[in-house]
């Protein structure tokens, strides 16, 4: 039997940690070899400037910032698109030449079938189709994954890449829908507006909570959610490791067992029985 690897394609720096960081780390934690595509350095994530010391740039901290998450994940290797941070939506930095979003969409996924191609994971993870909270990188890696995925077995598309390789699975990972729909209503208690949420006000969790995909794997982390929690610390300018006390810690907390997937392909059947384990 071929060895077993798992490729994450991402768009930023902490992409890997904050989200889906129990599932890479007990996956590594198993024997899996586990890669990660990163489309971005996160240029444009604001920073502290005394976290900067040190640094040439923001993209400079952040990579090292992922160097430091993937280490205590337990990943195989991380692997850049070289791209650039789009920003958030209805920004200026969308529009930049280099930006993720602002890229066709097969050359990207060019890119990410070459990776395919060389690194023949059985399974596929990315974001779901409104990329978590609508950030346009999450939505263009998200699109470019699943066109890599569709296409690396087709020997037309990318001929001068490596030769054809299909995975066997690919996985979007969803946001806690439960979480997020108990935040809406209990943000407005501790005077926060739901709508303004983020350490920018930038996200509004009112329509996202409104978006529940399908569930069709659930893992759980218990085991590896230490690792989870000091690879987001690595990402100190992201607000890693701040969590702190009191309610919101305890609700973190509470919904933090386990990590959950809306399977792309194959398709789900009507009443197919929850999967435990993405590899079968």
């Amino acid at each position: 039997m071929s060895k077993m690897t798992l490729l994450a394609v991402l768009a930023h720096p902490d992409d890997e940690s904050f989200g889906m960081g129990g599932t890479l780390a007990l996956y590594a934690s198993r024997g899996v070899d586990v890669h990660l595509v990163c489309a971005t350095r996160g240029e444009v994530g604001e920073v502290a400037p005394e976290l900067l010391k040190g640094f040439e740039s923001i993209a400079q901290l952040r990579e090292s910032e992922l160097r430091c998450a993937a280490g205590v994940l337990g990943l195989t290797g991380v692997h850049f698109l070289d791209y650039r941070d789009s920003g958030m939506p209805g920004s200026a930095d969308n529009t930049h030449p280099q930006a993720l979003a602002a890229q066709p969409l097969d050359e990207v996924a060019a890119k990410v079938v070459r990776y395919i191609r060389e690194l023949k994971p059985q399974v596929v993870l990315t974001f779901d189709p409104i990329g978590g909270y609508r950030h346009p990188d999450h939505i263009a890696i998200q699109q470019a994954t699943v066109r890599a995925f569709e296409q690396a077995g087709n020997p037309e598309f990318a001929p001068e890449s490596l030769p054809v390789y299909t995975p066997d699975r690919l996985y979007f990972h969803k946001m806690p829908n439960g979480l997020l729909k108990f935040a809406v209503k209990f943000l407005p208690f501790i005077g926060k507006d739901p709508h303004k949420f983020g350490n920018n006000g930038d996200i509004d969790l009112v329509p996202i909570a409104e978006v529940n995909f399908p569930t069709h794997a659930r893992i759980n982390i218990r085991s590896v959610l230490k690792k989870k929690e000091k690879a987001g610390a690595c990402h100190a300018s992201q607000g890693g490791g701040r969590m702190g006390g009191g309610m919101v810690s305890l609700l973190m907390r509470l919904f933090s067992g386990t990590e959950s997937y809306m399977r792309a392909y194959p398709l789900a059947v009507k009443d197919e029985k929850l999967a435990v384990d993405l590899f079968r």
